[in-house]
């Protein structure tokens, strides 16, 4: 048999700690492979290393077939799109072959990962406030949010999952950025319920500008609301059983089964709402973002103008365009546009379609009021 390589394509943040987590993950993930299968990673956008400096590693070591899956959680634009454009590319460059697995999805063990992250922070605030019994206890998922609902339908899917598993009074399930619900209207309507206690849990792999968004509104709305108790779990990070399901895509390459749910894909069947994206051209739209760097210009609240704490996403509403795709922060590299907008046509000879619902009141619009210079 050929040399193995396995690559781990991550995102990329701007911020050093999430960068630093996802290498923990690569650091991690070779133990539960064959040993003499050799691991490496790269990311898609801002940060150092990019996919293709993974991949020149592997090859250079001899590895003749690399096995490569989405440092993601649900496959969306990044895991449909992007990295396979990456993938292909590098593949047809040198003569490789390059073999893509699928998301970590909807899986029994992440969602046994996530209920530990949230009985942990159950049983910290039972210590410190007090118990609470679930039945008066609502739980708020955070997800991603992204421009297919297919992906945004998960999170839900994942959240139900967990509600009635545990035995939840109720649940709710808001997005960090894109669709609609966003954090801070998410929690507002959960805060209506009146519950004794919430539990806040971002459904995320890694820390980030993201996961400082979703603390920081259930900061907001705890102070508004004091008559209940607010509980912020921790993220997945690398549980053990993170770890695991990773390993369990890579193997189930050399399988077969590593295709993605495809049934409700946007790309290949008509999605209410998302009619007119059957058949588009599926393409990468981040060189003008790679490796720039986790320290690049418009990873510090401390550099925005608009926000004070944390970041708000209030910069996607600048200059007047509605967010599709919101990466958290300004990109400030030197382009016309403030940040990164699918919803309009840029200089780099890419189209994205309009997301349907961008002027959404419990959207981006919805950050609207924290915007400094109105």
């Amino acid at each position: 048999m050929s040399k193995i390589g396995v690559m781990l394509c991550g995102h990329g943040s701007r911020s050093q700690a999430a960068v630093d987590e996802f290498s923990v993950l690569a650091e991690k993930l070779p133990a539960l492979l064959p040993e003499d299968w050799m691991v490496d990673y790269g990311y898609l956008e801002f940060a150092n290393p990019v996919i293709r400096v993974g991949l020149d590693n592997l090859r250079e070591a001899g590895c003749e077939s690399i096995l490569a899956v989405p440092g993601m959680l649900f496959a969306a634009m990044h895991a449909k799109n992007d990295i396979p454009s990456v993938l292909n590319a590098y593949a047809a460059e040198h003569g490789i072959k390059v073999e893509y697995g699928r998301d970590l999805g909807v899986d029994p063990k992440m969602i046994a990962a996530a209920a530990d992250r949230v009985k942990a922070a159950i049983a910290q605030a039972d210590a410190e406030l007090g118990d609470v019994p679930l039945h008066e206890t609502c739980l708020v998922v955070i997800g991603r949010g992204a421009s297919d609902p297919d992906a945004n339908a998960n999170v839900s899917k994942i959240a139900r999952m967990l509600w009635e598993g545990m035995g939840f009074g109720w649940c709710e399930v808001g997005y960090s950025g894109v669709t609609f619900p966003l954090v801070e209207p998410a929690l507002e309507q959960a805060a209506k319920l009146g519950f004794k206690r919430y539990i806040v849990f971002p459904y995320f792999l890694f820390t980030g500008v993201l996961i400082d968004r979703i603390y920081g509104f259930t900061d907001m709305v705890a102070a508004a609301n004091p008559q209940a108790q607010w509980v912020k779990a921790g993220y997945l990070a690398d549980h053990p059983l993170v770890l695991e399901t990773f390993a369990e895509r890579v193997t189930e390459i050399l399988d077969g089964k590593n295709d993605m749910n495809c049934a409700l894909c946007k790309y290949r069947t008509q999605v209410l709402g998302f009619e007119a994206e059957v058949g588009m051209k599926q393409e990468s739209h981040h060189h003008h973002v790679e490796g720039q760097g986790a320290s690049a210009p418009g990873s510090n609240v401390a550099d925005c103008a608009l926000c004070d704490t944390f970041c708000t996403g209030a910069c996607r509403l600048d200059r007047g365009h509605h967010p599709h795709h919101d990466h958290g922060h300004a990109h400030g590299h030197g382009h016309h546009h403030h940040h990164h907008d699918h919803g309009h046509s840029h200089d780099h000879g890419h189209h994205h379609p309009v997301y349907p619902h961008a002027d959404h009141p419990m959207g981006p619009e919805s950050v609207r009021k924290h915007l400094k210079t109105e």
